[in-house]
């Protein structure tokens, strides 16, 4: 994973382009269930292959074969999750529209501290914030104690479609993730976009002047649930010992 590692992030962030192919795309959008989605106020989502309970346990069972087959293989080909209590148990499938976002926030104890999300169909940039206290602070920042403002180190990651953008250890625990309501990114450059030297095509976006339009964006979201109950929902078959 070195070679996917982003520099210019808290440790350890990785991003790889084109992780799955534009066919692996089609077929995991096609396969989404269209009788699961969960509507919010401004996007939906469906949590695979269940929501965890009140205590963040989750009811065991196995991932469908279209979100484990290719990507839990390659997960696996690049020791992504290796160490983690279960692998891979659990994914949040999210439908971001042009100009919907979600505000900062961790994904929190109740996961193994690795996520990985594939991007679908669209683009977007992922604004990561470290938390006050827990990493390097902007330059011009100010000393909290004598009651001045206190800025926190941010990084802007582009997240291309078909990408991989893991997060883990420091830049999971000390850091909050969100995205702007916006329906276009813009001053995207090598000065600020941290995985720039990742991406696939920069042409793209230098074309436009370093703006990239959004268009509906999809995220597969991967983790391992810390707590599960083996009294499985076998929504999608026999429940894996």
């Amino acid at each position: 994973m070195e070679e996917y590692r982003i520099s210019d992030a808290p440790a350890s962030m990785f991003y790889i382009h084109d992780f799955i192919t534009e066919e692996e795309e089609r077929l995991v959008q096609q396969s989404i269930p269209a009788n699961r989605w969960i509507s919010l106020s401004h996007r939906r989502l469906q949590a695979v292959p269940t929501r965890l309970t009140a205590t963040n346990t989750l009811l065991a069972s196995p991932l469908p074969p279209w979100l484990t087959e290719p990507i839990i293989n390659r997960f696996n080909d690049l020791s992504i999750f290796e160490g983690a209590s279960h692998g891979v148990n659990h994914c949040l499938i999210n439908e971001y529209p042009p100009g919907q976002g979600i505000m900062p926030h961790e994904d929190g104890g109740a996961y193994h501290p690795i996520v990985a999300t594939v991007s679908l169909t669209g683009s977007l940039v992922l604004d990561v914030t470290a938390k006050v206290g827990s990493l390097v602070l902007d330059e011009d920042a100010v000393d909290g104690d004598r009651g001045q403002q206190v800025v926190p180190k941010s990084w802007r990651i582009f997240q291309e479609p078909r990408s991989l953008l893991v997060t883990m250890g420091a830049a999971y625990s000390d850091t909050l993730h969100g995205i702007a309501d916006v329906t276009r990114d813009v001053d995207l450059n090598e000065h600020t976009v941290a995985n720039w030297d990742l991406l696939g095509d920069k042409r793209v976006i230098e074309a436009n002047g370093g703006r990239s339009e959004r268009i509906t964006r999809i995220s597969l979201t991967y983790r391992d649930v810390r707590k599960v109950s083996v009294v499985g929902s076998n929504l999608f078959g026999k429940v894996r010992t």
